[in-house]
C-alpha cells in the first residue's frame, strides 16, 4: 500500500497513490491510517499528486532520529563511530509537507540539509523480543530531511534546538510499504539545486533496522504514525535562502522543499 495526505477545501485527507505513465496519482481515497480501514471510494477523483497539496503523511507522537548512522558521515563531522545507537528526537512540530518552506531561523548561521530514509511504526510496540519480526510493527516507509541547525548544534551540545525548529522536518511525499529494506538495500541521496550532494544505501547503516526498532522500544513504547528517521549517509552541508532541497528514496520517491 502506497499513500498520500492532502488538504483539500481546508480538510485533511488521505488517499491510496498507485503509479500512472511513470506519475504519482491518488486514486482512491481512504480513512486516517490510525483507523486501519479503507473509505469508500465514493465520488473521488484522481489527480496526480503534483496537482494536490500536499501534506506530512505522518502523525507522529513523536519522532525518533539516529545520529551517526552511516560511518562515512561520523568521519565528516569528525566523530567516532558509535558504539550503540545514539538516539534524539525531533519536536513534532518540526514537520513540514513535501513543497513547504524550510525556514532558517535567525539564531544559526548554518542550517544543513541530511537526507534519510524514514520508518513510519504501524502497530503499537514496547520491547520487541530478539526473535521477532519487526515488519509486523512497521506501516510503511517514507523520505525524511532532518534539518540541522549546524552551529547551534555544536555549541549547545545537546540536539534539541538545533533539531527542532518549525519546518526542520520535511517528509514525505508518501508511506509505502512497497519496499523492503529489511531484506536488501535501498538508495538515499540529496540534491541541491540539482546537484547530487548525498549518496548512500541503507545496506551501509551501522545498525540496521531490526537492531534500532529493538533497541528503541528497549526504553519507550512507540505507537501508531511514529516516525523513526534511520540516519544520513555523507555529504550533508549548508542551505541557503532561495536553495531548493530534494531527498529521494529509491522506491519511494523525492521529497522537494525550497528555503527561505
Amino acid at each position: 500500500m502506497r499513500y498520500c495526505k492532502f488538504e483539500a477545501d481546508g480538510v485533511a485527507q488521505y488517499a491510496l497513490v498507485e503509479e500512472r505513465n511513470g506519475e504519482p496519482w491518488a486514486v482512491k481515497g481512504m480513512a486516517a491510517p490510525e483507523e486501519d480501514a479503507l473509505a469508500a471510494s465514493g465520488s473521488f477523483e484522481p489527480k496526480p499528486l503534483a496537482k494536490l497539496t500536499l501534506l506530512a503523511p505522518v502523525k507522529p507522537s513523536k519522532i525518533v532520529c539516529i545520529g551517526r548512522n552511516y560511518k562515512e558521515h561520523a568521519a565528516e563531522m569528525g566523530n567516532d563511530v558509535p558504539k550503540e545507537p545514539l538516539l534524539f528526537l525531533k519536536a513534532p512540530s518540526s514537520l513540514l509537507a513535501p513543497g513547504a518552506k524550510i525556514r532558517r531561523p535567525a539564531q544559526s548561521q548554518r542550517v544543513d540539509f541530511e537526507g534519510e530514509l524514514g520508518i513510519v511504526i504501524g502497530k503499537r510496540c514496547y520491547q520487541i523480543g530478539p526473535d521477532e519480526d519487526v515488519r509486523q510493527y512497521i506501516r510503511g516507509y517514507t523520505c525524511v530531511n532532518d534539518v540541522t541547525a549546524r552551529d547551534l548544534q555544536k555549541s549547545d551540545g545537546q540536539w534539541s534546538r538545533a533539531k527542532g525548529f518549525d519546518t526542520f522536518c520535511p517528509v514525505g511525499p508518501v508511506v509505502t510499504d512497497e519496499i523492503e529494506p529489511l531484506r536488501g538495500s535501498v538508495g538515499v541521496s540529496t540534491q541541491l539545486n540539482g546537484e547530487t550532494k548525498q549518496k548512500g544505501a541503507t545496506r551501509d547503516l551501522i545498525f540496521p533496522i531490526a537492531e534500532l526498532l529493538r533497541y528503541i522500544t528497549a526504553a519507550m513504547t512507540l505507537e501508531p504514525g511514529d516516525l523513526i528517521s534511520t540516519g544520513t549517509p555523507a555529504g550533508v552541508g549548508p542551505m541557503q535562502s532561495g536553495d531548493v532541497v530534494r531527498v529521494t528514496v529509491e522506491g519511494i520517491g523525492s521529497l522537494e522543499n525550497t528555503v527561505v
